[in-house]
């Protein structure tokens, strides 16, 4: 029997959405059953969208993420649950940074397996008291979800470790990514239960769930929806490696906006989606952003910062005070080098153990005087790497302590135990220098929360000494997300040892006036860029980022993972077969203008000669007296040859530098003079870039000159296209052509040629014979088509259209236009032409019958 909650969730796969008011007390509790990952396509049909917003003023956000910024622990007679805010948590903090009246509700997993007897007790009391909805995982999938494809898969990947061998970071396994993607699926159930799509922002957190932006997104298509990545995005050549590479990507495509920590790290994500999806980002007025169907998704960068307040306050309790009275006494006459990190293989604590052995050896000095505190925070993950990494430390420790100690100085302090906050703070306190080695890391903020702890004191780095200006010294890995950040620091690469070592010395050794500059900068950054700055931040961008989703129209559109939604202005709509095909028969006299590439003739077809049912429909709709038709063309005078059985044709070639009116009439140069004395100027430029960029090539045509870059490298293709067009551009400046870029190309060609031009001669030509259109068809499908599709508006203006003229200007896909119809694709528009050709007024050829009447008639009309 299926719980009434279950029931609920069908409900709402149906389409049928209860109102869901703020004052809801109760949240049943989901019923979670394992399912077949071709669930996702169930809701297929079932898309939410409105085109006007609420009328509801105030906003909500929903942040989901892998865990809620909850502690819950039994209670000591065993009777149900012990309930308290977790204020280390940073999904509780970058509350500091949203507006004071917005709603926050979570959306997460508690840390603590619940019976599932007490999970409506427990979802009631959090979402009464915390406004927490909590998302209960079946341990089966919890395992797999998690602890597999999470731990197993994704976070070494993004810390670029590949699986070599099935016993060094494990082989994919696809069952595991069954349960992520169920696990992803059932947040977003507990999303939908609350949401109130019109009004509520979404923000999802890390790379737990980032499938989940398809899962809300096919239910809500206008969903206001951010993510942040915590961790780093690996380079294209280490994504790359991921089975369900593309899986992914699209499903983050369904967010509006992306979070990164820093530039590399969206530079990489960035570098994915136009090697693996053929996505280009642009980057206008400061803010990035990815065309994809028509929308914009903008890519924030952004680092994480520490909650200001928190640590402020931990500096004022009185045993944080004792400790530090403690720690004074333990290192009294010491240098502390002090080191937190959590205990990971991506960590480098080792390599930091080494360079303090190469810092004792080489510098003999800091023998007895330099000590290295290092705290290792409980493994979060587990595995043989992890047990290896271990083994190898504690050898560590042991070695150097042997060496180097003596009663009464151990070198190295190495505390394998959970530290709290407080006990951390009084650490960073009598701390000369933090020391990072992490060699892949999101972001750390263990520099950030010592730059505050050594500002909170008036302390002289010396434990022997309780006076003197605030001053810090950070030696962090250029690996680590904060790193760009920490201008001051010195940056090091943690695989180089001995340069590390150097770097220990040197910070240590560096002068007090030295170190207190470093220190005011680097505080006077931490502190102004703290983790409201960075949600208030994140927020606005995601506000100017969905500012119109109301306005436009949007469809959704693909199967599973190949989900998307279509954008497209309120005004641009699919071309309707019956609409055109009944102005068509309304009307005396036709425009027809055509694109050929993308438009008759696939882009991805090996053979661009045209098909028999091509030349078919194009002789009969030339066969109509009341039609001019073109084929409007970047190609040359081969095109001619190939439709040299379209008798009645006219053809204009090389985007209108040649143009003939029918087959029996000679070409005619239509550009403005004969002069191509630039040619031998571009080409060796040309040249040049074609032997530098693999794949690349030059075509030459009698009016210009193209440059192909399709089957380069994309990254290096783009770049080099930039970079010649500059090129061209300089060398070219006095000459009378135009040199722009187009999909994979870069052109120079004679000035005022364009197919626009080609439209309005075609336009005046039809005016002028007393044939002026009342209806106009131009169907193109890439940027050279769009000079014809605006030249309309005017055309009627100046009287060569007529003022109650159809005009169909129609591209090819759905994608941003000037054009007001688009057609999904070359078939369509075959179909569409051939419509237009059944609907045509073609003079009938006589039959033999009457062909032998007509002959006797006149054998007759002699004899008389």
């Amino acid at each position: 029997m299926l719980s009434k909650s279950y029931t609920n969730l069908l409900d709402l796969a149906s389409g049928n959405f209860p109102v869901m008011g703020r004052e809801k007390k109760r949240l049943p509790r989901v019923m979670t059953v394992p399912v077949d990952i071709s669930e996702l396509d169930d809701d297929q049909a079932n898309s939410v969208s409105s085109d006007v917003p609420s009328s509801i003023i105030q906003d909500r956000i929903i942040i989901v993420a892998n865990q809620l910024p909850v502690k819950a622990k039994r209670r000591p007679d065993n009777k149900g649950w012990a309930l308290s805010w977790d204020d280390d948590s940073l999904l509780l903090q970058l509350k500091d940074g949203l507006p004071d009246d917005m709603e926050v509700l979570y959306v997460g997993s508690l840390r603590v397996d619940v019976d599932p007897s007490e999970q409506d007790d427990v979802s009631q009391l959090l979402l009464e008291k915390f406004k927490c909805v909590p998302a209960f995982l079946p341990p089966d999938i919890l395992s797999k979800y998690y602890h597999g494809f999470c731990k197993q898969h994704l976070w070494p990947l993004f810390h670029y470790m590949l699986p070599f061998a099935a016993n060094h970071g494990g082989r994919f396994d696809r069952s595991l990514w069954e349960a992520y993607v169920l696990a992803n699926k059932i947040f977003s159930q507990k999303v939908i239960e609350v949401i109130n799509p019109e009004d509520d922002y979404v923000w999802i957190h890390d790379y737990h769930l980032m499938v989940l932006p398809t899962f809300l997104r096919r239910k809500f298509i206008k969903l206001r929806m951010g993510f942040f990545l915590h961790s780093p995005f690996p380079s294209s050549e280490i994504y790359r490696t991921l089975p369900v590479r593309e899986e992914i990507l699209k499903a983050l495509l369904n967010a509006d906006l992306i979070g990164f920590h820093t530039f590399d790290y969206a530079r990489h994500f960035l570098s994915c989606c136009s090697r693996i999806l053929g996505v280009e980002y642009q980057s206008k007025r400061g803010y990035i952003g990815l065309e994809y169907y028509g929308r914009t998704i903008g890519v924030k960068i952004m680092p994480v910062g520490i909650h200001m307040g928190q640590i402020q306050s931990v500096l004022k309790l009185a045993d944080k005070d004792w400790r530090v009275d403690e720690l004074k006494q333990q290192f009294e006459g010491k240098t502390v080098l002090l080191g937190v990190d959590d205990m990971d293989i991506f960590k480098g604590v080792n390599l930091k153990l080494l360079a303090m052995e190469h810092l004792l050896k080489e510098h003999p000095k800091w023998q007895g005087r330099a000590v290295l505190v290092q705290i290792a925070n409980p493994a979060r993950g587990k595995g043989s790497d992890l047990e290896e990494i271990q083994a190898e430390i504690h050898a560590s420790c042991k070695r150097i302590n042997e060496t180097f100690g003596r009663p009464g100085y151990e070198p190295v302090v190495f505390i394998d135990r959970p530290v709290s906050l407080s006990e951390r703070a009084a650490y960073y306190t009598v701390a000369e220098c933090l020391v990072v080695t992490a060699v892949r890391d999101g972001m750390n903020l263990t520099p950030y929360e010592y730059i505050v702890c050594r500002e909170g004191v008036s302390y002289s780095g010396s434990c022997s000494d309780s006076t003197g200006p605030r001053k810090s010294m950070l030696v962090v890995s250029e690996f680590i997300g904060c790193s760009p950040s920490l201008s001051g620091a010195i940056r090091i690469n943690p695989w180089n040892i001995e340069a590390t070592g150097e770097a220990l010395n040197e910070a240590i050794s560096m002068l007090d006036p030295e170190k207190q500059l470093r220190h005011e900068k680097h505080y006077k950054y931490v502190s102004l860029h703290d983790v409201a700055y960075w949600s208030r931040s994140f927020y606005q961008d995601l506000e100017r980022t969905c500012k119109d989703h109301f306005r436009r129209r949007c469809w959704g559109i693909g199967l599973s993972f190949g989900f998307r939604v279509v954008a497209l202005d309120p005004n641009f709509k699919k071309l309707s077969i019956d609409a055109i095909v009944s102005a068509y028969l309304r009307s005396k006299s036709r425009a027809i203008l055509l694109d050929y590439d993308g438009t008759v003739m696939p882009q991805t077809s090996m053979n661009k000669r045209p098909s028999q049912r091509v030349i078919s429909i194009i002789n009969t709709l030339c066969a109509d007296p009341k039609n001019m038709v073109f084929v409007v063309s970047g190609r040359g005078k081969t095109l001619g040859e190939w439709l040299s059985s379209c008798s009645k044709l006219g053809i204009a070639a090389e985007h209108g530098y040649f143009m003939r009116w029918s087959a029996d009439e000679d070409w005619q140069a239509c550009g403005q003079g004969n002069d191509f004395g630039w040619i031998q100027m571009a080409e060796p430029v040309m040249q040049l870039y074609t032997e530098a960029t693999d794949g690349s090539s030059i075509e030459k045509k009698e009016s210009a000159l193209v440059w192909h870059h399709r089957d380069a490298d994309p990254g290096f293709g783009s770049s080099q296209a930039k970079e010649m067009l500059d090129h061209l551009e300089s060398v070219l400046a006095n000459e009378p052509v135009a040199v722009k870029s187009g999909q994979y190309i870069v052109e120079v060609k004679p000035q005022g040629v364009s197919k626009g031009v080609v439209a309005e001669k075609i336009l005046s030509s039809m005016a002028e014979k007393r044939r002026q259109a009342d209806f106009v068809l131009c169907i193109g499908d890439d940027r050279s088509d769009e000079d014809m599709f605006e030249i309309f508006g005017g055309a009627v203006a100046s009287g060569t259209l007529s003022s109650n003229a159809s005009v169909f200007a129609c591209t090819v896909g759905q994608k941003p236009s000037k054009a007001k119809y688009y057609l999904d694709d070359t078939s369509e528009v075959v179909l569409m032409l051939e419509n237009l050709a059944e609907a045509s007024d073609v003079p009938s050829s006589p039959s033999s019958e009457e062909v032998e009447e007509e002959e006797e008639e006149e054998e007759g009309e002699v004899s008389l």
